[in-house]
This record gives C-alpha cells, structure tokens and sequence, in this order.
C-alpha cells in the first residue's frame, strides 16, 4: 500500500519560500550563496549547487518578494476602484449617484450581492451568450467557455444571477471558495453549471486577479512538484487545485483531511455524482489565466488517479474537452507527453488560446541551465492577432519576447487596439462597445505596458465570436480540410 501512495507524492521539487526573505536579504540575495540556502530555496542537496548558479530561481524569488511587499496597497486600490465603479452603477449613472448624495440617499453597493461587478466584469459588461452561436457550432464550447472563464471572476450571487437568468442554465450549487492547503487559506474559487441544451456540465476556474498580488505571484513562481509518472508541474498551481501537505495526491481523501473544501477533490466528487446520474453527459473544463493552468492540471490529477475501470477513467471517459485563455505554462517535457498520450487514448480536446501580446502564456520563463528543462506548452495553440485573425500554431510566438524590436511592436500593436476600440463597434455591433473604464485602466495604461492589457478576457470573448469558423472547425474537427490561416 505504501510503495502505491509513493505513486502520488513528489519524487523531486525546488520550492522558493518569498514570504520568508526580510529587508536587505532581497539585495544580499544577488550575492550570497549562504543567504540563497538560509530558507529560500528548498531543493534536493544532489542537485543544489546547480540551482543556484542560475539566476532564475533567484530572480523569481525577489519577483515574488516584490509582488508580496505591494500585495494589500494592490488590494486596497483594487477594492477602491471596484466600489467607486459600482458606486456609480448602483446609482444607476454619476449624475444620479450626485444627486443621491446630496439627498443623503446614496445606494451603497453590497460587494456579495448579485448586482455586485467585479473590476473584470467592468471591462467587459456583457452577460449574454452570443445568439448566433448554437449547440453543434464548431464556435460554441469556445464561446460558452470563454463566457464561463470571464464570469468567474465574479462573487457567487453574480454567476448564480447570470447563469439562471441569462444563460437559461443551471446553476450547480456549492462551496467554491476552495481551501490551498499550503496558504491556509480559501484563495482558489470558480464554479459550475449545467447547459441543458447541450447535456454539458462545465468547470471554470477563477484566474489571476488583477489586483491580487499573490495570484501574479503564483504565475512567476518556477516553485515544482515532480512527479515520477507525470513529469515535473508548477508547485503554485498544484497547490491551488488541492495538493496535500506531505500526501501529495492520495486517490481519496484521507480521514484526517476530511472536511476540507480542496478544489480537485470537491469537484471531482460532484461530477462524479452529476455523471452518474445522468448518462448522457459530458463535462468541458475551462478557466482563463491561472484558471486556465488548473483546468489543464484537474485532468492530469485524473488521469494520475486512472486505473482500469475505476471512477476516475469514468471521469475522463466522459470529458470532452479543456478550453483554456491566456494560460500560463504549467509543466515540462515528460509532463507535455504523459498528458498528450492520455488525451489522444480518451479523445479529449485541448484548445489553448493566446491573443496577441498576452504575457501570462510566456510565463514562467524557460531556460535550460536548470537541473531541469522547465515549463512548457503542449496541445493546440489557437493564436489571434489584434484583427482577431486566427492561426493554429504549435507555440505562441515571441515565446519570452524580450527585445528592443519587440517593444517597439508591441506599443504599435497597443495602439491599434486603442483605435479598434471606436471603429469596431460600427462595424460588428454595439455589443463590442468598450466602456469607459476599459479605455482609461487598459487601452491608454496599454501603450506603456501592452502585454498585460491584451490579458483582458475581453478579448477573448471577442476572438471566440468574431474569429473566422474555419479556425475552429479545424480544431473541433481535425479531419475537416479547413486551413491553418483564417
């Protein structure tokens, strides 16, 4: 029994503790090997010489450390600009939200209400699917996933709102505040629902939260888990979707884990009761950013658990597909193999999608100076441009993309996107009508940092309605004669 939980733990790992580095340490780090050994990096001693000589793990370790110091100024801004956003909204326009307080009436927004609009969802206000994307349109699990990862974003009441009233839906009821059980703290969150229309339960993770330090902080960490069976996987990730303090992945929880609301574990067991009550369907798993890293590992946790006959190969058996947007990287080359041999034996879908100068796709950063070749891609790489032109590419391009020309092309680019922002809604419709605040806090910030603007869900809602057919039924249909370029 012992020798069959091995299977499940960490056979290897590096883990980088930031919140442990204090004051001038984050300096002394450059130079100090002693210091880099303290309690910072936490590797095998065969192979810690060799870590520390690249400067990597260094350089995310002081990222991290950055990222924590800024954390609750971040979070107080965010918090800020959300009230101040809904305040307006609440009140139903500024002129309104004036004259209310000056009748000492103001509405004053309830952050768990369903009327309640995340600084996401201000973006991008829009809440309906798109009409003219029905079930058995090569478009429709990309748009309906797309839809899904952007409104998980939002607090419960929103999406309950949204999925019952708009989407006609239903809404899966449960705990989805889940628990990272190496923070201690419920900092994973997404959702569920079932399309009726298409007998099709879908699974979307919340991603990285743009004023949430720790989320932009788990997307640098180089922090991994190996696996001998899986391969080597993202250490932050892992932990998100339910990893175990010193169990790793145990196939059920064990008894003094009970009760615990872990992500992996708490959603498998409602899919497996959903499933088996009805035979007919099928389940998609989608989520943007960090989102989409947990909906590419919740299969690989299935399929780690799979043995002949058992729940878990039912689970994926019935899986028809992994939509994922602006995803970063999660494993390595071992781990690219073992989840493309498993989703070739039980023909399951893997469409990644990257919009133009997305940065979250190119991180964490690789290099091959590291005791092991990190992080990459795998599956089918559906790439926009700005003119939401659509390419079917092994990789993204510009992979790291740090250079002098690509600055230049990225500002260009961002300014583009600034100038579509008024012409496309004439030419498509009023629904791709840009608000103010996606205007002043994306389009302009964009021309200095365009890489981050063009993470907004926004556009990848738009990619899924506006690109061309053709580029998905390519990869919907992979025996259809469509062409790669769109």
């Amino acid at each position: 029994m012992d020798q069959d939980m091995e299977r499940y733990r960490a056979s290897n790992y590096l883990v980088l503790t930031p919140e442990e580095v204090r004051g001038w340490d984050v300096f002394r780090l450059l130079w100090s090997k002693k210091m880099q050994k303290k309690a910072y990096i936490y590797v095998p001693p065969s192979i810690e010489e060799r870590v520390l000589e690249n400067g990597l793990a260094i350089t995310s370790l002081i990222a991290q450390r950055a990222l924590h110091h800024i954390a609750e100024p971040l979070k107080c801004l965010g918090r800020m600009i959300e009230m101040s956003l809904n305040l307006v909204s609440f009140n139903r326009n500024i002129f309104m939200l004036l004259l209310n307080v000056l009748r000492c009436k103001v509405n004053v927004p309830d952050r768990t209400s369903g009327a309640f609009v995340s600084f996401i969802g201000h973006l991008d206000s829009r809440v309906k699917l798109d009409e003219n994307i029905n079930p058995g349109d090569a478009r429709y699990n990309s748009a309906l996933a797309a839809m899904a990862s952007k409104l998980a974003y939002e607090n419960k009441g929103f999406i309950k709102k949204t999925v019952e009233q708009h989407w006609k839906m239903e809404f899966i009821d449960m705990d989805y505040d889940f628990l990272n059980d190496f923070q201690n703290k419920h900092s994973t969150q997404g959702f569920m629902f079932h399309d009726q229309r298409a007998n099709k339960i879908v699974v979307a993770f919340r991603g990285t939260e743009p004023f949430n330090a720790y989320d932009w902080s788990t997307d640098a960490d180089i922090s991994c888990f190996e696996n001998k069976e899986m391969g080597k996987v993202h250490g932050g990730f892992m932990k998100a979707l339910g990893l175990i303090k010193e169990q790793g992945w145990p196939p059920e929880l064990p008894a003094e884990e009970k009760g615990k609301n872990l992500a992996y574990y708490s959603i498998r067991e409602e899919l497996r009761r959903r499933l088996k009550a009805n035979k007919e369907a099928k389940f998609i798993v989608t989520g943007h950013s960090l989102g989409g890293a947990l909906a590419i590992l919740f299969p690989a946790i299935l399929a780690l658990h799979e043995k002949p006959r058992n729940e878990e190969q039912a689970l994926l058996n019935r899986l028809e597909g992994v939509y994922t947007f602006g995803q970063p990287r999660v494993g390595d080359f071992q781990f690219k193999t073992f989840m493309e041999d498993r989703f070739k034996k039980y023909g399951i879908k893997y469409l990644r999608f990257v919009y133009c100068n997305d940065i979250i796709p190119r991180l964490p950063l690789t290099t091959e100076d590291l005791f092991f070749s990190l992080y990459t891609h795998f599956g089918a790489c559906i790439y926009f441009n700005s003119s939401y032109k659509g390419q079917i590419l092994d990789e993204e391009p510009h992979k790291n993309y740090i250079s002098m020309f690509g600055v230049i092309r990225r500002f260009f680019n961002a300014l583009s996107e600034l100038l579509r922002s008024l012409y496309l809604p004439l030419l498509k419709g009023q629904e791709y009508m840009e608000g103010l605040p996606l205007i002043l806090m994306v389009r302009f910030p964009a021309l200095l940092c365009p890489g981050m603007a063009d993470h907004n869900p926004q556009d990848y809602v738009n990619a899924t309605r506006l690109g061309s057919i053709t580029t998905f039924e390519q990869v919907e249909y992979p025996n259809s004669d469509s062409k790669k370029t769109n």
